[in-house]
């Protein structure tokens, strides 16, 4: 199983947003011939303040983004995993991760459980709750014979979630993010690789990178794919492009077997 991962510089200008997220899927695709392509959080659409976030928001599935990337994934015959977008769905806004199989069928849909309420260091504020509500399940879904696990950006630092992904069998666990910079920099790369050795799965992290919000805030970037042992197996660069890496799915399964923990949980 190859990933390709896609890592963006999102902002306010959401058609051009989405013109560039098709621009790089096929650009991974056409390079690396992946199974599965991953997009960053808010790859269609990166603003500031709660009107500009729920303006962008669609529904499902009569959504433009939505018929967009479906069909994208049908043309390419790829998965492909759609970081993540707002949705509205009655008064309601999730920040969701879809998913569409090779023949273009929604096959997950995730909406982010721990929202970014936080004040950063710098000065900066984030309140993802005053514009997100919280989703409530536990998603994974199938690529071949690989079960994969979804989760968003601050849910990195919650491992119960990643616990109960691995409980539910996720070989794979896939984490669109717009990981802020200040954070990212120390954090970032340290929490994915414990949730990959955790989990022991094969763990794909996938960021914004660069400015946004007219230069006020900042994302980390260094999307990755992290092999069951916590080894760092692709990444990419600064800035705005893709990387690939393949998954042995065997690997996975022997170090399961080399040191079983799933088998010793006392709590």
């Amino acid at each position: 199983m190859k990933i390709g991962v896609v890592q963006m510089n999102s902002g306010s200008d959401k058609a051009k947003n989405v013109a560039d997220a098709e621009r790089l899927v096929r650009c991974v695709v056409a390079q690396d011939k992946p199974d599965l392509v991953v997009l960053p959080e808010y790859f269609a659409f990166l603003g500031e303040g709660r009107e500009a976030m729920q303006g962008s928001a669609e529904t499902f599935p009569d959504g433009p983004v939505y018929q967009r990337l479906s069909a994208l994934a049908r043309e390419l015959g790829v998965t492909l995993h759609a970081g993540s977008m707002v949705e509205q769905s009655g008064d309601s806004f999730f920040n969701t991760s879809l998913v569409f199989d090779p023949q273009g069928r929604e096959i997950a849909k995730y909406r982010k459980m721990h929202l970014f309420d936080i004040d950063a260091p710098g000065g900066l504020a984030y309140r993802e709750s005053e514009i997100i509500s919280r989703g409530r399940q536990v998603v994974t879904y199938r690529v071949g014979r690989a079960s994969v696990g979804c989760a968003i950006c601050y849910d990195l630092r919650f491992p119960e979630l990643f616990r109960a992904l691995r409980d539910q069998g996720a070989d794979v666990i896939v984490l669109p993010a717009a990981f802020t910079l200040m954070t990212g920099k120390d954090h970032w790369e340290v929490l994915a690789r414990a949730r990959a050795i955790e989990t022991q799965t094969c763990f794909v992290a996938v960021g914004q990178t660069g400015a946004h919000a007219d230069g006020r805030k900042w994302c980390w970037g260094h999307s990755m794919v992290i092999d069951p042992w916590g080894h760092l197996v692709a990444q990419c660069p600064d800035g705005v492009g893709t990387a690939s890496a393949r998954v042995d799915l065997d690997r996975v399964a022997a170090v399961r077997r080399d040191v079983p923990v799933a088998q010793h949980h006392v709590l």
